[in-house]
């Protein structure tokens, strides 16, 4: 049975909710209303944060000690090579080469966590907090996809990224519930972690798109 993980899934979320509206960028993209030079922020800062999070799902699934929590990070590392390859249209499309800027720390404050969480975090409560933002982060793919679409013109290829983590993928929330299940049966998953990792994930990830709405706002 796996009723625990998903009502904890569920409150989590819950909790998290009101504060997934606070993204400025996807509106403005949406709309058409920010530079197009945004797209070339985005994909310089996503090339260094796919690369860093390849690493640092290989990391937490060699730290885990539980099974299930193991396959889950496990079946996220490939995912995050595939999306970085995905960048290079986007790179071609929108602008400079990755590393032709320098980082943007309010950008780079979501991967620099999950290393934190590879070195620190216990691996059932990581899958609960990683989960709980993903369906908010694939509803944002999937509106800047649209937007990009229908505003500035861009080609299947060069959002092909952004499509990428839109798409319902229902094996890597089955393996999340049963990597969450597995904490709580075991006893290992502090549900107090679990929503504190949430919370900041989902802060850092706002951090993220709101530093690119304040400089590139059109």
């Amino acid at each position: 049975m796996t009723d625990g993980a998903r009502k904890l899934l569920e409150e989590i979320q819950a909790e998290l909710a009101p504060r997934d509206a606070d993204n400025r960028l996807v509106p403005l993209i949406t709309t058409g209303k920010a530079a197009r030079a945004v797209f070339a922020a985005i994909a310089t800062e996503e090339w260094r944060i796919t690369g860093s999070d390849w690493r640092s799902f290989h990391a937490l699934a060699a730290r885990a000690d539980e099974p299930q929590a193991r396959t889950f990070f496990g079946m996220l590392a490939p995912g995050e090579q595939q999306a970085q390859a995905m960048l290079h249209a986007l790179v071609v499309a929108a602008g400079p080469d990755p590393g032709t800027e320098l980082p943007r720390a309010g950008c780079q404050a979501y991967p620099a966590y999950l290393a934190w969480l590879a070195l620190n975090g216990e691996s059932s409560a990581a899958v609960a907090g990683i989960f709980a933002n993903f369906a908010t982060f694939g509803r944002y793919c999937g509106a800047v996809a649209a937007g990009m679409r229908e505003h500035y013109g861009f080609d299947d290829a060069a959002c092909a990224f952004f499509d990428y983590f839109a798409a319902d993928v229902p094996e890597i929330e089955q393996q999340a519930i049963r990597a969450i299940q597995a904490g709580l049966d075991s006893g290992r998953l502090d549900r107090t972690e679990a929503r504190l990792y949430a919370r900041l994930f989902q802060s850092y990830e706002l951090m993220f798109w709101n530093t690119l709405a304040d400089e590139f706002a059109g």
